[in-house]
């Protein structure tokens, strides 16, 4: 199947609109948002701007209801009252709000979740480590893909809300194992990058994002992944 990835959104509502018009084009079967939805360099408190990017997802999502979404760090520190940078105090009560919306959108089986899984190829915010699946998983089920995603899924603020967590997690900084790097791909955001590109099995695109001065860091592409082949390319 070919994916279309829409990475980390910070405030920036014409990414949906560019995405539903390569959905429309038939660039990719399917789309998954990587979140991050709220959030950018001195926008605490543009409530206009906060409130048009969450209506252009709940659009997206009402439009393309097959959309996976996986939440980010700057989307649950919202929900677990979690101040962190870039948290927006006047903004909350919106926000949470907003993802409420967005939730009620999607279709029944179709929640927000951390990882979301399509054939071999995980998506998810920041990258899921060995480490991490070996911490939380029973052993017992850590070969069973599928349910060792499930568990990870289930979890709460304190198993999440730390450097480890497939929400924080670096691993264009961070050389450490990867889950079954031989047999699953990842496509992940949160750490900005200049360039969409793949190491290990690990593929990063989060080339939407900008300095403080409003220069743009990458190049402003969607991944497209075949999540068969793991062959993927760049589109504007």
């Amino acid at each position: 199947m070919k994916v279309l990835v829409i990475p980390d959104i910070h405030l920036k509502p014409y990414m949906f609109q560019r995405a539903a018009e390569l959905m429309e084009k038939g660039e990719a079967e399917q789309a998954v948002c990587l979140m991050d939805i709220p959030d950018d360099w001195d926008n605490e408190y543009n409530i206009g701007l906060y409130v048009e990017t969450f209506d252009a997802a709940i659009g997206f999502a009402e439009k393309y209801p097959d959309t996976l979404w996986s939440y980010g760090n700057h989307d649950l520190c919202y929900m677990w009252n979690e101040r962190e940078s870039g948290y927006s105090a006047a903004a909350s009560w919106t926000v949470q709000e907003k993802l409420l919306e967005l939730k009620r959108t999607l279709p029944e089986g179709n929640e927000i979740r951390y990882i979301q899984k399509i054939d071999n190829v995980l998506f998810c915010h920041g990258g899921l480590m060995d480490y991490f699946v070996r911490h939380v998983v029973p052993s017992s089920k850590y070969h069973d893909v599928d349910e060792a995603v499930r568990i990870i899924n289930g979890l709460h603020h304190d198993y999440m809300w730390n450097d480890a967590s497939p929400i924080w997690h670096r691993p264009q900084y961070s050389p450490v194992r990867m889950y079954k790097p031989r047999k699953l791909l990842q496509v992940v955001g949160h750490t900005p990058v200049d360039r969409i590109y793949r190491n290990g099995n690990v593929i990063s695109c989060d080339v939407f994002s900008t300095y403080r001065d409003g220069r743009p860091i990458g190049t402003k592409e969607f991944t497209v992944i075949d999540t068969k082949t793991w062959e993927f390319c760049g589109i504007v």
